[in-house]
């Protein structure tokens, strides 16, 4: 896993190195991953251009040709899926058996590209004769690129995250250029090492450049690209957005995510499937996924019975050596993210919560914790704990249980554990989230689905053909002086 020469970096589609470069470490044992070549400030111009060049060829590259190549994408993927994996785990910290399912989800978005493109901008007509002033008159309404996207993906799935960017973008045709985040960038350069086999794409098409944050902003400002896709914290967001309000901005910020509990869901293996999706999906990423299970809000009436498995079900939770395929729960991505989640827990411990598990940190790791009787006034009880932290909630009543769920400026998705039908029916209706989840937790996401949030968890929608619609636009064509 380890080089002592640079990676490149892909400029336009070709491999290119610049004069610095900086070292990509394991959050779990320190060790060098990999030293990563950096692009100059010449070189990221020349990205830039191209891309822009690139803007007719590609929007009018033939749909066959742009889905071969996302084909072949999906193809290479699957075929170097265990060397992926270690290489997700080696920069990213992740457990290995999360590492194989976050390979194997890339592989479905490269080939849900690849048939969206297929069928993408096929038109939709309107005969407008419905009005005197329209006879002879038929309406053809298509989608085109907004322009260049600028894609900027974050640590915690640097394959899947990077893919939902770059496999859409490809698929309508526009170029993107990708930044991927400084703690992992690897991943992302091995996916440029696959996109540069496959034929068709023009070169300016695509880059990878992993630039530091600190040039962030240039790029984020630069005229010529006119679409910002952002998967990040809330603070970074929204502080690019500010900065770019007349550009085509989406955003997926985050959020605590709730796992509600009613009182239907009583019986012992309701209680047994409950516990043990929360617990598996509160610690999965070590926390560090945008719709981890940060809070569980249940019915008084099967609380006691469901704090005390989901108790048990955290403590079974496997720490360790994220490339043992037993591990459930590996490093936060660097011992400063595992340090504020402790200060975060001892936060709530002063002001009253009640430690029912965890609360102790081994380096980077932090163990998966369970808090109860969470104070109003804690750090946890407002923001994103990214980190293996699960607070308990006791509620009376699905009323009073949505108004937790809503009791929160973030809104990305919900779990609901209900056998009620109406009850599914008014979790979607009343929950203000982009996404509620039936019968598990609400980490359940289908890359063929759209995601996002409400809220301070964002603005659009990710999802293959949902991000193929925020990086384009509708444009109609009227004929005129037709015999319909």
């Amino acid at each position: 896993m380890t080089t002592a020469a640079p990676y490149a970096f892909w400029l336009a589609g070709r491999q290119a190195t610049g004069t610095d470069s900086f070292d990509v470490t394991s959050p779990w044992d320190g060790a060098l991953v990999g030293r990563v070549s950096v692009p100059d400030d010449a070189q990221v111009e020349e990205a830039v251009a191209a891309a822009v060049a690139a803007e007719p060829a590609f929007s009018a590259t033939p749909a066959h040709v742009r889905a071969a190549a996302l084909d072949h994408v999906s193809k290479r993927l699957a075929e170097r899926a265990e060397e992926i994996a270690r290489l997700i785990t080696a920069e990213n910290g992740k457990p290995l058996k999360w590492s194989r399912g976050e390979v194997g989800r890339a592989v479905s978005v490269f080939r849900l590209a690849a048939e969206e493109a297929r069928r993408f901008n096929s038109g939709e007509m309107q005969r407008l004769d419905t009005d005197q002033g329209g006879v002879g008159r038929l309406a053809l309404t298509r989608r085109f690129g907004r322009g260049t996207v600028l894609g900027i993906a974050p640590f915690n799935f640097p394959l899947n995250l990077v893919a939902h960017k770059v496999a859409p973008a490809l698929a309508v045709g526009v170029p993107i250029i990708l930044k991927p985040a400084p703690a992992t960038p690897l991943s992302a350069l091995l996916l440029g090492e696959i996109l540069a086999e496959a034929e068709g794409l023009p070169a300016g098409s695509w880059s990878v450049l992993p630039v530091p944050n600190d040039r962030m902003p240039a790029l984020v400002r630069d005229p010529r690209l006119p679409v910002i896709s952002f998967t990040g914290s809330d603070t970074v967001g929204h502080a690019i957005a500010d900065s770019v309000p007349r550009k085509h901005v989406t955003l997926e910020l985050g959020g605590n995510a709730a796992a509600v509990v009613l009182a239907d869901w009583s019986s012992e293996a309701d209680l047994d499937w409950a516990a043990g999706r929360i617990a598996t999906f509160a610690n999965y990423q070590g926390g560090q996924s945008c719709i981890s299970v940060q809070r569980v809000i249940a019915d008084a009436a099967i609380y006691d019975a469901l704090a005390e498995r989901i108790v048990a079900k955290v403590r079974e939770q496997v720490t360790g050596d994220p490339a043992d395929g037993a591990t459930d729960v590996g490093p936060l991505v660097s011992e400063a993210a595992a340090i504020r989640v402790g200060q975060w827990v001892d936060d709530a411990v002063g002001k009253g919560a009640k430690l029912l598990a965890g609360g102790t940190r081994d380096g980077a790791t932090y163990a998966p914790t369970v808090l109860a009787d969470l104070p109003a006034d804690a750090v946890l009880a407002t923001e994103e704990a990214f980190g293996p932290v699960l607070s308990l909630h006791r509620v009376n009543g699905a009323e009073e249980a949505f108004a937790a769920v809503n009791d929160s400026r973030f809104g990305l998705q919900t779990g609901v554990f209900t056998h009620d039908l109406q009850l599914a029916f008014r979790a979607h209706r009343e929950l203000e989230v982009g996404g509620v989840v039936i019968g598990d937790a609400p980490s359940y996401r289908a890359d063929q689905m759209p995601y996002g949030g409400v809220k301070d968890s964002g603005t659009g929608r990710e999802g293959v053909k949902y991000a193929m619609d925020d990086y384009t636009y509708e444009r109609v064509l009227v004929l005129t002086g037709l015999d319909l």
